[in-house]
This record gives structure tokens, C-alpha cells and sequence, in this order.
């Protein structure tokens, strides 16, 4: 293996250099030149994004019960506290009432336990009764007491289940698929709930960086919380190809890497006042990149040899092959060279793919 790829070198090697065997230095040849001059450019990269509600909130009744009203429909903007369903009412109104018939009874338990303790406390005073019937008396008054609580929790429990009879929304926001209607028995355990109600106000659009492009921005930024609070605004190319009106925010970028795909999930935040973005949704997010006083090269000026990228320099009217570094984010016209050229180079600007090393260059174009 080691002596294949040291072949491979020796052959790039000598595809750079054939010029020199082969080529007749004194033969000029006519090329589209281009002297380096940084300048400023925006560069764009588009990431497959999904679209959530700022909240996804699943309705799931707290009570089993048959539906008998359904007071909303799909698609309907709701508001907070407004009643969605109502599950049947009877048996939760009958415990109610058995439950403060309850609380009546030990009421009055309560009451007369305590009349039977102070007359034995008299009495005990008085030498007339033992201590092991106060006791007694005392020990009737606390059971009393203790059945009075009892059932005063049991009457607050049916208050509450009752209450859970009616379900109200707990946020503003759009209401889902409803599955179910009325007459349909319903209860805690369905998992995917009566509906949604997604409170669409702003917008979350997630989507995906790798793990290179987290540590471009730790180096750019020097920290990813200044990077989130420096990084420009964002737009949203929706599923029909159209733009959405308005830009959002990067609002978080996750701290973990998913081992599975290599990538870390971002959040941008956008306001949705027209109810335009809908949840779980889908589209692209356009990330803008701002590059000031960098080095631009055309595309067609590079040619690759064994994963390099190289350029032909013109030096002293003679092409020289040089390998350059250049970011990984382009246009698809253009690279940006982060090493390998200064200003006041001249490259041979297209068609280095067929320029051998050591072409005598004596007509420049650009």
C-alpha cells in the first residue's frame, strides 16, 4: 500500500513537471491572466431545515370519559383557557356529590366525637371516669378528625376530575389533527392525544452543522456564544422555492454531536405573525458568510492532484504550479485562498488543467 501511494506521488509528481521534459520553454502561450487584489465577498450555504411551533403541545385528557362535545376545529387559532373538548360530566358530577355527602358525614362525626371527649374530660376532672376512657374519648376525636380530612381530599379530587372534564387549551396557537369526535371514548392513556395545539407565534427552524463547520466558527469567533450573537440573519427558502418574508435568528447551537451523523443541531427563531410557517413543516435555511479584504480566485484558475488544490503562478512571464488552501464554504464560481497567495500575485485565471509547468506566459488579458 505504501509503495502505491508513493507511486502516485512520483506520477502527480511528473504530470506537474512534464512541461519541463516535454515542453519547449520558449514556445509563449496566450492565457486569461488575473493579479490577486483581496477584496470582500458574501458567500451563502443552504442546510435542509425542518419547521417546529415554539410549542408542540400534545392534548391529552387528564379523565376517562365518553366525548360529548368537540369544540374546535382543525387548522382553528385558539386561545389560552378556551375550551376544546368536553368529556361526559355524569358520573364526575355523581362522585362529587357522594364526596360531600362524605365530608358531611364526618363532619358531623368530628363534631360529635369532640362532644363525647369534653364530656369526659369533665368527668375525669371530676375523678369519675378513668384515664383509659379520656383516652379513648381522644383517641375517637383524633379518627374523627383524620376521616373529616380524608374525606375533604376525596371531595377535592372530585372536584378536580370534574373539573378535567373540561379541556381548555394551555396556550395560544393553532390547533392540530383532531382524531377523535364526539362520542368516542378517551382517556389518559391515548398517546397521541385528542390534538395539538401549536403555538406558532415565532417559529423554530432547525437544521444541521457538521462537526468541521462548529470548529470554523470556534475559530472565527473564538466562542460559540459570540458567534450566535455576531453570526448575520438568516432566511428561509420555504418548500414551494419562495423566500420567506421575514429573517430569523440563530438562537442556539447544540453542544453535542450526534455520533450517528456527525452533526450538531441549530435553532434559528422566526417571528410568524401571518400564521405563513407551519409546524412541522419543512425547507431550507440560507446561512450568509461575510469575508472582508480576502484572496478570490475563479474556480476554473485550480486543478486537483491527489486531494491538493493547486494554481499556476505567473513568475517572471513563466507559469509555476503552487498549492493553495482554500475554505470549504464557496459560491460555486469562486474559491477564497486562506494560504499559498499574497497580494500583487498574478495567476493564470482558467484552463490550469491544461497548462503545463514552466509555460513561457507573455500575453495577459486580465
Amino acid at each position: 500500500m505504501k509503495m502505491y501511494q508513493f507511486m502516485l506521488v512520483i506520477v502527480a509528481m511528473a504530470l506537474i513537471a512534464c512541461g519541463k521534459n516535454g515542453h519547449n520553454e520558449s514556445e509563449s502561450q496566450q492565457f486569461s491572466l488575473m493579479e490577486i487584489k483581496p477584496r470582500n465577498i458574501t458567500l451563502k450555504n443552504t442546510y435542509s431545515a425542518s419547521i417546529r411551533g415554539q410549542q408542540d403541545i400534545r392534548i391529552i385528557p387528564r379523565v376517562d370519559g365518553y366525548l360529548t362535545e368537540v369544540l374546535i376545529r382543525e387548522g382553528e387559532r385558539v386561545r389560552k383557557g378556551q375550551t376544546l373538548f368536553i368529556i361526559d360530566q355524569v358520573s364526575y358530577k355523581a362522585a362529587l356529590q357522594a364526596a360531600k355527602a362524605n365530608v358531611a358525614v364526618s363532619e358531623a362525626g368530628v363534631a360529635n366525637a369532640e362532644l363525647i371527649y369534653d364530656s369526659k374530660k369533665a368527668l375525669f376532672d371530676k375523678k369519675v371516669v378513668s384515664t383509659f376512657d379520656l383516652v379513648s374519648a381522644e383517641n375517637m376525636l383524633k379518627t374523627a378528625k383524620a376521616n373529616f380530612l380524608l374525606a375533604k381530599s376525596q371531595e377535592d379530587a372530585a372536584k378536580n376530575n370534574l373539573s378535567f372534564t373540561i379541556i381548555e387549551s394551555p396556550s395560544d396557537g393553532v390547533v392540530g389533527k383532531i382524531p377523535y369526535r364526539k362520542g368516542d371514548y378517551v382517556g389518559s392513556g391515548i398517546k397521541e392525544g385528542l390534538t395539538i395545539v401549536a403555538d406558532n407565534s415565532q417559529m423554530y427552524v432547525y437544521f444541521s452543522m457538521t462537526e468541521r463547520q462548529i470548529l470554523d466558527l470556534h475559530k472565527k469567533y473564538f466562542d460559540i456564544e459570540k458567534a450566535i450573537e455576531q453570526m448575520p440573519d438568516i432566511s428561509l427558502e420555504l418548500s414551494n422555492k419562495s423566500i420567506y418574508v421575514h429573517s430569523g435568528k440563530i438562537e442556539s447551537i447544540s453542544g453535542v454531536v450526534d455520533a450517528s451523523t456527525g452533526t450538531a443541531s441549530v435553532r434559528v427563531s422566526f417571528p410568524n405573525k401571518e400564521g405563513v410557517l407551519l409546524s412541522g413543516g419543512a425547507g431550507s435555511v440560507i446561512v450568509p458568510y461575510y469575508y472582508n479584504n480576502v484572496i478570490i480566485i475563479p474556480q476554473e484558475a485550480t486543478f486537483e492532484i491527489l486531494n491538493k488544490t493547486y494554481v499556476y503562478k505567473v513568475v517572471d512571464g513563466v507559469a509555476i504550479s503552487t498549492i493553495v488552501d482554500i475554505e470549504q464554504i464557496s459560491n460555486g464560481k469562486e474559491y477564497i485562498v486562506t494560504k499559498g497567495l499574497s497580494d500583487g500575485d498574478t495567476i493564470i485565471a482558467d484552463g490550469a488543467g491544461l497548462i503545463r509547468e514552466g509555460t513561457t506566459v507573455t500575453n495577459t488579458e486580465k
